[in-house]
């Protein structure tokens, strides 16, 4: 049997992850090709690799980049193999295109304008850097990349301190700065809501449900997840609340976070009691939500909580086949939101007990194991899409639950790959559930009402709350007759 696949190798070259996730599209799109995924040779992407039926070169290293190809025949494979070069070439400016030569550092670049926020994109191990000439330029900084080590957030947190300045991050996927999304930025109106975030998703899910509100948002200051942890302890955190307290077009100012370490959140609690702007803390876990915490938001500025929109799963599906409302199997969460996850385990673990006795799970895989030489699952659905497959084809698994969230930076249009998938999935299995927590705005480029439709036609049930996605999830898996 011809087996017509190959796994190429290019030694000591890099591309980022989202060029590496378009160049896997493109080939993937060629007439004849299977499979196609060109990435770093990171350990998750090796067994992702593995996974697919490739075989990776033994001395691959995570600084190589591999391709690997699968096709119909040999003339499709030669097709794609004659691709890879030009899909990876890194393209030169044009000079005749350019009134001046680019600016070879942050620095000069900045020295070029009037920016006042430099956004740090590399690889963590340069991240410091690079976000050092910005400080000394006397920019604030937004680190999106992660994989950067603590020791290092705390040095350029007090490097920024030294200048009067703030570092956003690292890890810091969502902010939006005098009305303009940076990172993941959810399209909504400008309002008197300032929100200071150690949570991308989570800063996102208030914006969302305030713009459905009717209620809008000045300035979002993501701060990076650790910069409540005991390491940190706050110094992001503690500079974005006094910035949004002496900004006079801020009335009131949410805090969003996974639940702190206690004597950081002490720390913090204390810092907001003493400004002259109201602060609401959004810290899920536990008995609060990110929703309830909106709500918390409407009420002090006297307006009116919404029903928060959902779109019911098509008749038959809501209790996922399962005779007689009968208890479905366990919970499957595949999150590309950390907070979102976070949330949803703490409400799934009041309803269910002990997740992993009942054989629960719910991952995250926008945490750093899963994004390091690949792009955010926000933006690569691969991974998750992988994992899709397994779940449902495990017969102990009764219920999944994912979140998908929207804006700019994210996938043009997720529910383009999820909602056949989810539909192949509920399909193949009468006693299988889905149910999809969905982030968003009607004005965000996807279209959320649109995707909400696709995932529902799907077989999907649909929530824009996460917090109530996440309750129907685990009334589902109790057999609850009114999920």
């Amino acid at each position: 049997m011809v087996v017509n696949e190959v796994v190429l190798l290019r030694a000591g070259v890099y591309r980022d992850s989202v060029t590496l996730m378009r160049v896997s599209r493109a080939l993937g799109e060629l007439q004849g090709v299977g499979d196609a995924m060109a990435a770093m040779a990171t350990p998750s992407n090796r067994e992702l690799l593995a996974e697919l039926g490739f075989a990776v070169p033994a001395g691959a290293t995570p600084a190589d980049l591999v391709v690997a190809l699968r096709a119909r025949d040999g003339d499709a494979l030669d097709g794609a193999r004659a691709a890879v070069d030009g899909l990876l070439a890194e393209r030169p400016p044009d000079p005749a295109s350019e009134v001046e030569p680019p600016p070879l550092t942050t620095a000069s670049a900045a020295a070029r304008g009037d920016a006042t926020v430099a956004l740090v994109s590399v690889p963590g191990p340069h991240v410091v850097p690079e976000a050092m000439d910005a400080l000394a330029a006397g920019l604030n900084v937004m680190i999106f990349s992660d994989n950067v080590p603590v020791e290092q957030e705390v040095a350029l947190k007090d490097a920024a301190a030294r200048r009067g300045l703030i570092v956003m991050g690292p890890d810091c996927g969502t902010a939006v700065v005098g009305g303009v999304g940076l990172g993941f930025a959810n399209v909504v109106r400008p309002g008197p809501v300032g929100v200071v975030a150690a949570s991308g998703t989570g800063a996102q899910q208030v914006m969302c449900l305030l713009e459905e509100a009717g209620v809008g948002v000045r300035h979002v200051l993501g701060v990076g997840g650790r910069d409540l942890s005991p390491r940190v302890s706050g110094r992001s955190a503690l500079a974005a609340l006094a910035a949004l307290d002496a900004d006079p077009g801020t009335e009131l100012i949410v805090l969003v976070s996974k639940p702190p370490a206690p004597r950081v959140a002490a720390l913090v609690r204390e810092a907001a009691r003493r400004l002259d702007t109201p602060v609401v803390p959004a810290f899920p876990g536990g008995d609060d939500d990110l929703t309830g915490a909106v709500e918390r938001v409407l009420r002090a500025l006297g307006r009116a909580v919404p029903e928060w929109p959902r779109w019911d799963a098509p008749r038959g599906r809501a209790a996922g086949g399962s005779p007689h409302g009968s208890p479905h199997g366990a919970l499957r969460g595949l999150f590309a939101g950390g907070t979102l996850r976070d949330e949803a385990e703490a409400i799934a673990a009041t309803a269910l007990g002990d997740l992993a006795a009942g054989g629960h799970r719910l991952v995250d895989f926008g945490d750093d194991v899963y994004t390091r030489g690949r792009a955010h699952p926000m933006i690569d659905p691969a991974l998750r899409l992988a994992a899709l497959a397994r779940e449902a084809a495990d017969p102990g698994c009764g219920v999944l639950l994912l979140d998908v969230v929207l804006g700019h930076g994210a996938d043009p249009d997720p529910a383009a790959a999820l909602a056949p998938a989810l539909a192949g999935a509920l399909d193949a299995r009468g006693d299988l559930a889905a149910v999809v927590s969905l982030c968003g705005t009607p004005g965000d480029p996807q279209d959320r009402d649109r995707q909400a439709a696709a995932l529902r036609d799907a077989g999907a049930a649909v929530f824009a709350s996460n917090a109530e996605a996440a309750r129907h999830a685990a009334a589902l898996v109790k057999g609850a007759r009114d999920a």
